[in-house]
């Protein structure tokens, strides 16, 4: 499962200035790639190469591979706008096990079309980035090499349709969204309720800018319904001309049966800084919680659920301007023994990562 934003440029993907009326665009075809291969070893050394069940990306102890690769077409004129992407890797193998086979190499598959002449509001459709979360699927648009917990388990992408509105001066965009559900292409089997969702973003200078984004729905079929109600808050910001970072805090609580008043609930803070040692070559760090008591998005065994405190440490290199070499160690620790080592109940579990990317 997961999500897709990371930078104010990313939180408004796909939303353009507004034309002057005396202004004809030219219509645009444009092209582009990336990839990113990684390897990662886990100290835990799990039997199987999968190694976590709650995380979706970079997820293969002891083998290179492919996280994502991606080749995408984008359309766009004064009115209309288009985009078709395909995918492979263990990326899109771990976050599309549940769609259809054909559906699970499409990364985005959407149309839009522009509603006014003066102001700069659109509407879109179709499988499309996900609008909750500070961070993306392409790896080298995070402040770190792997995604936080929050991101892995928060939709990465959404299908549906959207109306938005920028401000003329580009610090203020909204949007208002139906969806197929949470994280899905197809509806569920037996799903007969759309969800729905906001965002809004507003950049209060160039150090700094604020996000809040929602989602409300069932994603179960109508015989299980439990509504489930999430938010997802976070700032980006500036200190100074080598530091940036992002503070985010997600909450969300769904139904513990169908009709029920009562509600499990699960929240994640999130804390991450960057330093640019030089213009190649940055450190960024990474401090996080999540906590799932009653199993609602990561189920466990244990009597506490999945509580558990994450850290990291990266350093990111880049070779050339298309080129990014970056390496990680990271660390999680748990209230509960809910990871595996040598077979037996381990509460701690530590492994490095490293990734080479490109794009065009």
């Amino acid at each position: 499962m997961k999500k897709l934003i990371v930078s104010a440029s990313l939180l408004t993907f796909g939303i353009f200035a507004a034309q002057e009326q005396t202004e004809t665009a030219a219509p645009k075809l444009t092209f582009s790639g990336y990839a990113e291969i990684f390897y990662t070893y886990d100290f835990n050394q799990p039997e199987s190469h999968i190694r976590q069940p709650f995380l979706y990306t970079y997820n293969r102890h002891n083998e290179f591979n492919l996280n994502l690769g991606l080749v995408k077409a984008n359309y766009t004129s004064e009115n209309t706008r288009a985009n078709l992407a395909l995918m492979a890797g263990t990326y899109a193998q771990d976050n599309m096990a549940a769609e259809q086979d054909l559906l699970k190499n499409i990364s985005e598959a959407n149309i839009g079309f522009k509603i006014s002449n003066k102001k700069n509001i659109w509407i879109d459709a179709g499988i499309m980035p996900s609008h909750i979360g500070w961070e993306s699927a392409v790896g080298k648009d995070n402040l770190t090499l792997t995604r936080s917990i929050a991101a892995e388990n928060s939709p990465y992408f959404e299908t549906g349709a959207r109306i938005s509105y920028t401000s003329d001066n580009g610090k203020l965009f909204l949007s208002g969204l139906v969806l197929n559900g949470w994280q899905r292409i197809a509806r569920a089997e037996g799903n007969q309720t759309l969800g729905f969702g906001h965002q809004i973003t507003y950049k209060f200078s160039d150090n700094f800018s604020l996000n809040s984004s929602s989602f409300i729905g069932n994603d179960k079929p109508s015989a299980e319904k439990k509504m489930r109600y999430f938010h997802d808050l976070y700032a980006n910001f500036n200190l100074g001309q080598k530091w940036s970072g992002i503070a985010g805090f997600d909450i969300g609580a769904e139904q513990n049966a169908k009709r029920s008043h009562k509600y499990n609930t699960w929240y994640s803070p999130n804390l991450l800084l960057r330093y640019a040692v030089t213009d190649r070559t940055r450190i960024g760090g990474r401090v996080e919680y999540f906590n799932d008591a009653k199993g609602v998005i990561i189920g466990t065994a244990a009597p506490n659920g999945f509580q558990t405190f994450g850290y990291s440490l990266n350093i990111d290199h880049e070779i050339y301007k298309n080129i990014l070499w970056r390496t990680e160690a990271r660390g999680f620790s748990s209230k509960d023994a809910v990871f595996v080592k040598d077979g037996w109940p381990e509460k701690t579990d530590f492994f490095v990562t490293t990734s080479l990317s490109a794009w065009f």
